[in-house]
């Protein structure tokens, strides 16, 4: 660092302003220039007497209230809507001022349901949840916590670890094995999550208590995913998979047929 650099740094260094490194480097640099730290010293001396109390001088109050009064005053928001609309007071008329505060009720009318409607819906950001959470089941490896084809094993798995206890349906005979299971997050609750398999596809399905979803499924399509969500026996169903929506069909349907289900 030379002279000039360390000039440049100097103010920023007085008032301890500089990020650690320039505040280190303009530091080493002082340590061995005897100019700088003149300087350095000089500028100290000068800001130590700035802050002396007795250098400040109070306006007389006086002063202070002739110099508020001849600052032109800020208008009222209303004030500057009837400017903005032409209504002036000694027109005699009220002019464009009902037009001009008919047209800002629009405009404010038309902003708040423009946030309104831009606004997800629960459903829309529980899908959109479900959606990452089974993306990172897959990209992290986690499909499931205990893995077992027998639900008597995935089932007792459970226990404990949920204050519900999901139901586990074995549907290898009807083309949709079941692999596994694990807890997950979802929704803002903990959440049992039934792992299955359509060939190569996995088929994640969360399970937790509740009856808000409706009776009958419905399949949609969201990032390349067929996703479908129903209530049963007191319980909230989502099911996701990257198999096609018939192959999703056809397991809702067999698991809804199952009566352990």
């Amino acid at each position: 660092m030379d002279h000039e650099q360390a000039f440049e740094l100097l103010p920023g260094y007085l008032d301890q302003e500089l990020s650690l490194s320039e505040a280190l480097e303009f530091e080493r640099h002082l340590a061995g220039c005897e100019q700088c730290q003149q300087v350095y010293a000089q500028h100290r001396q000068v800001s130590a007497q700035l802050r002396q109390a007795d250098l400040r001088v109070e306006a007389p109050a006086e002063l202070v209230k002739r110099i508020k009064a001849a600052l032109p005053g800020r208008p009222s928001l209303w004030q500057r809507l009837v400017e903005l609309f032409g209504w002036r007071r000694g027109g005699g008329s009220l002019g464009w001022a009902p037009v001009g505060a008919m047209v800002m009720s629009v405009v404010a009318l038309t902003w708040s349901a423009g946030l309104y409607l831009s606004v997800p819906s629960s459903e829309t950001r529980l899908s959109q949840e479900l959606v990452d959470n089974h993306i990172r089941s897959l990209q992290f490896n986690h499909l499931s916590d205990v893995i077992s084809t027998d639900r008597h094993t995935v089932k007792p798995w459970f226990d404990g670890k949920l204050d519900f206890a999901p139901p586990v349906v074995d549907l290898a005979q009807q083309g949709y094995p079941l692999v596994g299971g694990r807890l997950d997050y979802l929704n803002g609750r903990p959440v049992a999550v039934m792992v299955y398999r359509y060939k190569l596809h996995p088929i994640n399905l969360y399970v937790w208590p509740g009856d808000d979803a409706g009776a009958t499924p419905h399949i949609y399509q969201q990032q390349g995913y067929h996703l479908a969500h129903w209530s049963a026996a007191g319980m909230n169903y989502w099911a996701i998979t990257d198999a096609g929506g018939m192959e999703l069909n056809g397991f809702i349907s067999d698991l809804r047929a199952h009566p352990a289900s």
